[in-house]
């Protein structure tokens, strides 16, 4: 069991984990399955899939775990939203995933849909992912996993109120923690330190992004809310018109985020891959 992980490695050094998605076309899934082999070969503990494209639909989420889990043998955490589910999608992605063998999941609300009018939206099964992880606890055998925001969710009015949620969720049955993506150490540290004041006792693991295009903060950073400190800054305005020279700067970053941490006593480190094993490896080659 992933849980587990947190007291086992304690005595050696932290749990290291992955995130990976699903491709978007059918076309692409002989390469996804090559990138989950190449993954594998750097030893994490385990792997977390997200919720298919866009978060749209949970078979393509659920092939790529089973293949974690069952073909190479490294625990598969799934992603699974609920803001557009009824309690009896819930359930057939649930079957589905005891049918694999898969016993992890990633509770999370999920942003509402394009097309989910407000009548929908007020009266949703699940309103947030301590609702998902309440009902999962009750019904099925899945253990959990929840997720948190050490610069605080962006409904959130306050860092408290977003851990006075967060609290719900861990008493839900959350059994660890995993961040949205930072990119400045002493904001998971103050989170770290608050979460702890506010009686969260619940391992967590820091999420780590490399940012090795410029491009990615006006995509996948913007969109994760997260803040882009003056060193980063700096680094891509550097590094902006050699991408190669960037790239390079955005992994020694990333490592250098995860060497700080590691001399905090982080729980665990959670590398959102980007599905690039290469850039995985060159990190970890560096830590």
């Amino acid at each position: 069991m992933i849980g587990n992980l947190f007291t086992e490695k304690k005595r050696t050094s932290c749990p290291l984990s992955f995130e990976v998605f699903p491709p978007k076309k059918e076309d692409d899934f002989a390469n996804a399955f090559a990138v989950m082999d190449a993954l594998a070969l750097l030893k994490p503990d385990f792997i977390s899939v997200t919720y298919g494209a866009g978060g749209s639909k949970s078979k393509k989420t659920l092939e790529i775990a089973s293949y974690i889990q069952n073909q190479l043998h490294i625990d598969a955490l799934a992603h699974m939203t609920c803001v557009g589910s009824k309690r009896e999608d819930i359930d057939a992605v649930a079957a589905q995933m005891e049918k694999e063998g898969l016993k992890h999941v990633l509770a999370l609300r999920g942003d509402r849909p394009a097309d989910m009018s407000d009548g929908q939206y007020e009266g949703r099964a699940f309103a947030h992912a301590s609702d998902l992880i309440a009902y999962l606890k009750e019904s099925t055998d899945l253990r959990m996993a929840g997720a948190c925001y050490p610069e605080k969710h962006f409904e959130a009015k306050s860092l408290r109120e977003d851990l006075e949620h967060l609290k719900v969720k861990c008493e839900a049955g959350a059994e660890f923690l995993i961040t949205q993506l930072f990119f400045d150490n002493d904001s998971f540290l103050r989170f770290r330190e608050a979460a702890a004041g506010a009686g969260i006792t619940l391992p967590i693991c820091a999420g780590i992004m490399p940012i090795t295009t410029a491009r990615q903060i006006g995509t996948t950073v913007s969109l994760s809310g997260s803040s882009v400190p003056k060193k980063m800054a700096d680094m891509i305005a550097t590094w902006a018109d050699d991408p190669a020279d960037l790239r390079k700067a955005g992994i020694e970053y990333a490592a250098e985020q995860i060497r700080g941490l590691k001399a905090e006593g982080v729980d665990g480190i959670h590398l959102y891959t980007m599905n690039r094993p290469k850039t995985a490896a060159e990190i970890l080659a560096l830590i």
